[in-house]
């Protein structure tokens, strides 16, 4: 079991929040918390259902208004959301670049965009002379 799976009836939930069931329909109605409905449309709650609970009554205990406390939900879940999408792509790429290492996928091309390259190729090399200015300080002298 993990903080996602709905394992939890309105009056546990209520109690391990320390909440009256009433509320948990309320803040369900407005979209605060909003668990999983069994079959029979009877509320479940996960563990992290319970803790968003919690983090709502320590949020109305500061003084923030039930707007205020499903912005800053919303943004968290948004966060959280974004940063298991970052763990997957992560993983994926490590995964790439273990699967096939020393594989060049891209290169800079002369105007300094990037260039995709397929396994095995070189970049086109060109002639063309390049002129390169060194960095000048203000007092318009060069760096030491």
């Amino acid at each position: 079991m993990d903080e996602l799976t709905p394992a939890f009836a309105i009056a546990v939930a209520a109690e391990l929040a320390g909440m009256h069931p009433q509320t948990l329909r309320q803040y369900d109605r407005l979209g605060l918390v909003s668990p999983t409905r069994t079959s029979g449309r009877s509320r479940r709650y996960s563990m992290r259902d319970v803790m968003q609970l919690r983090e709502i009554a320590a949020l109305s205990a500061e003084g923030l208004n039930l707007e205020g406390i499903k912005r800053i939900l919303d943004l968290e879940n948004q966060v959280t959301e974004l940063t298991s999408r970052v763990r997957e792509l992560e993983t994926a790429l490590a995964d790439e670049m273990l699967s096939k290492p020393g594989r060049r996928v891209f290169a800079a091309g002369q105007a300094g965009e990037v260039i995709s390259l397929r396994a095995g190729t070189r970049a086109e090399r060109t002639d063309q002379v390049v002129l390169w200015r060194p960095f000048v300080r203000r007092d318009n002298q060069l760096p030491r």
